[in-house]
């Protein structure tokens, strides 16, 4: 089929479009990796853009070879790998017996469910009570109150809402239980929704940084985003470097900056082309029916 003058304009005008998002995302990545690569004098006279400046490893040298940074990733990562299963295990438990339509009470969980979704007690309630529940300064803090995303549950239940009802009720002939359906029937159809979920829970737990702020003391359990958070602060700040350990470190200039952005944003990233051709169908198949 030989498209029309108009298609084929539009179809380039969305191409420069897309293009010119690509360059937006791209181009800072680029200019971080530079700045990372370059010597302290090159960035002191703001001539690195895209290509480094008289090439210096040592702020990777310094970050790969203190131990603060290796631990603080490999506890991200761990963290990331618990939080990452334990919500998608909650996400299903939770979605699919929604799905089932003589669930007694089914419509007030839909209703309880959806109503956290806008309103929120706030930092200071959840501060006391994650007190009185003794996970203050405890790993789980970080686990357990980010469990579970209703907007991730609806993305999964309305995904369950578009496996055929017929392929269920087969199973429920052949003497097949609940569980034995989810394990057998849906969890399998669900891949792309499955994978898609959680990426997004790797990813907002990766990058996630301000629960540990609030409610961890105990930097031994500071994930790597609020490593680098307190090194961008302790630029401006003495006390936080000295209490971070960051006034020893050679410069804490922009290249030791630039080196732990990269540090830490690079890992996240090399997980999405695993789960790229997971990611389209199933970012949309579960808005296909409410």
């Amino acid at each position: 089929m030989v498209k029309s003058k108009s298609g084929r304009t539009g179809d380039l005008i969305i191409a420069f479009i897309c293009f010119l998002l690509i360059l937006a995302c791209l181009l800072p990545m680029l200019n971080i990796l530079a700045r990372s690569l370059s010597s302290s004098e090159a960035l002191i006279r703001n001539e690195v853009l895209l290509w480094p400046k008289g090439w210096n490893l040592t702020a990777y040298k310094l970050v790969l070879s203190d131990s603060k940074y290796t631990w603080s990733l490999a506890w991200t990562a761990i963290l990331t790998v618990i939080c990452t299963f334990v919500s998608m295990t909650m996400t299903i438990m939770c979605a699919y017996p929604l799905t089932y339509s003589k669930l007694k009470g089914r419509r007030f969980f839909n209703t309880l469910i959806l109503f956290t979704m806008y309103f929120n007690a706030g930092t200071i309630p959840h501060y006391l009570l994650y007190k009185d529940l003794g996970l203050l300064n405890h790993p789980l803090v970080l686990i357990i109150p980010n469990s579970l995303s209703v907007f991730n549950m609806i993305i999964m239940r309305s995904f369950f809402y578009g496996i055929p009802e017929s392929l269920r009720e087969s199973a429920e002939i052949d003497g097949a239980g609940p569980v034995r359906i989810l394990f057998s029937i849906y969890l399998p159809l669900s891949k792309p929704v499955l994978a898609t979920l959680s990426l997004f829970y790797a990813v907002g737990r990766w990058n996630g940084f301000s629960d540990a702020l609030m409610f961890m003391n105990d930097r031994k359990y500071h994930p790597i985003q609020l490593l680098l958070y307190n090194i961008l602060k302790s630029v401006t700040s003495i006390e936080v470097a000295t209490q971070e350990g960051f006034a020893s470190a050679p410069g804490l200039s922009d290249t030791l900056q630039a080196a732990t952005v990269m540090f830490a944003t690079v890992p996240i990233l090399l997980v999405y082309p695993w789960l790229q051709k997971y990611f389209i169908s199933g970012a949309t198949l579960g808005a296909v029916r409410e």
